[in-house]
């Protein structure tokens, strides 16, 4: 009889320990984040801003991009002629996660001008940038240029080729909110 108990007790003790444990590696289902457009755009805001010192979702912003997806970036070098450059979702990560955690960052659209044809999307939407939710004036504004494609289940973000505004090019009036 105490063999037996023995036997239930470290059955249940292993039980415990192994068979309602929460499984770490337990995938998150972001399907909800590309089932609409707007949802594919705003998700793209929300996972890259936030506070000094917060962590973002990299696994959600990767699953919003295409597989063979880039990021363009496009600036003036001091020369005067504009640049690009090509980034993988990893890329990017790579090189600018850090500096948004470090310094704190938030990207809010301020408009959005939207073509499509077919199963395929052009979004211009401008944007401004605070280091803080709580800033009252932007340091940066630009003009994110998104193509996306919806493959009949899901928006995947294709590419997305930006640049931001300066004095001698301030975005255009049509590009801003209208009121």
């Amino acid at each position: 009889m105490k063999t037996n108990h023995f036997i239930l007790t470290v059955f249940f003790a292993l039980l415990g320990a192994t068979g309602f444990s929460q499984d770490s590696t337990e995938t998150i289902d972001y399907s909800i984040k590309t089932s609409t457009l707007d949802q594919t755009i705003n998700a793209l805001y929300t996972v890259i801003s936030g506070e000094k010192g917060e962590e973002r979702d990299w696994e959600l912003f990767k699953f919003l991009f295409h597989p063979e997806a880039k990021l363009i970036p496009s600036r003036k070098n001091k020369e005067g002629t504009y640049n690009v450059r090509y980034m993988t979702p990893q890329n990017y990560i790579d090189t600018s996660g850090e500096w948004l955690i470090n310094n704190g960052f938030y990207e809010k659209e301020l408009a959005r001008t939207t073509e499509t044809f077919g199963n395929i999307t052009q979004v211009f939407s401008s944007y401004e940038s605070f280091r803080s939710k709580t800033d009252e004036a932007p340091f940066m504004r630009g003009i994110n240029s998104i193509q996306l494609l919806n493959d009949g289940t899901r928006w995947w973000i294709i590419n997305i080729y930006w640049t931001q505004e300066s004095e001698e090019n301030p975005i255009p009036q049509k590009y801003l909110p209208k009121n």
